[in-house]
């Protein structure tokens, strides 16, 4: 699937591609709407026809990963909100291989998220992957998402890496785009980011169910 010979530069999403996207999902789809519902003496049901458009304007853009956005747009403490389901946090599987591989490789390899650096400093307290990383890099730290092009420009600009020996891996399609767009040469993406949900159909890049899938000649 992926000539290792011709990649330097390991880019790493975090949510969806390294840890298991059942723990955002079910903290913004059930967790964010029963404590909103309980703060504004709404129904569950109420409380989420009231969020997802709110959610959903924000897609895609920086303030949709800002913890701090929410906290004040919600009137609640996202950060406190998250420690509160911590226990749900966890790495897919076959992860921990790969990164273990990877890590023992000449290549760079850096976690690119859009994840808050709370959410971020949370999630890496949990996992201890954090020894796995050249460098960890959060959308916040330029201002941009990684769906922005500006994005990628300074993360090269920071980092070095050449465009034509780099690999990056996401669950978001839009991000995949962005980077494609950049000139990233090898694009992955992860057909099942959330392990409590069916596999997805990509049609759009090459994509893996599980890192096994890349270990073979690593």
């Amino acid at each position: 699937m992926i000539d290792w010979t011709k990649v330097d530069t390991v880019l790493l999403d975090m949510d969806g591609t390294l840890l298991d996207l059942n723990f955002d999902n079910h903290f913004w789809k059930e967790f964010v709407p029963l404590k909103f519902a309980k703060k504004n003496g709404l129904t569950i049901d109420a409380a989420k026809q009231q969020l997802e458009p709110r959610f959903k304007s924000m897609e895609g853009k920086l303030e949709w990963y800002c913890l701090d956005y929410w906290s004040e747009a919600l009137e609640l403490d996202i950060a406190g909100l998250k420690a509160e389901i911590a226990g749900l946090i966890s790495v897919l599987p076959h992860v921990m291989e790969f990164l273990e591989k990877v890590h023992q490789s000449p290549k760079k390899v850096y976690l690119v998220t859009n994840a808050h650096r709370d959410s971020l400093d949370l999630k890496m307290e949990k996992t201890c992957l954090q020894g796995f990383f050249d460098g960890i890099i959060s959308s916040h730290d330029f201002g941009y998402p990684k769906e922005h092009a500006e994005f990628w420009r300074l993360l090269q600009q920071q980092q070095g890496f050449e465009k034509q020996t780099a690999l990056m891996i996401d669950d978001s399609l839009a991000v995949l785009d962005s980077a494609r767009q950049f000139g990233i040469a090898y694009l992955l993406s992860v057909s099942r980011p959330d392990t409590q949900q069916a596999k997805k159909d990509i049609t759009r890049y090459l994509a893996i169910e599980d890192f096994r899938e890349l270990m073979a000649g690593l």
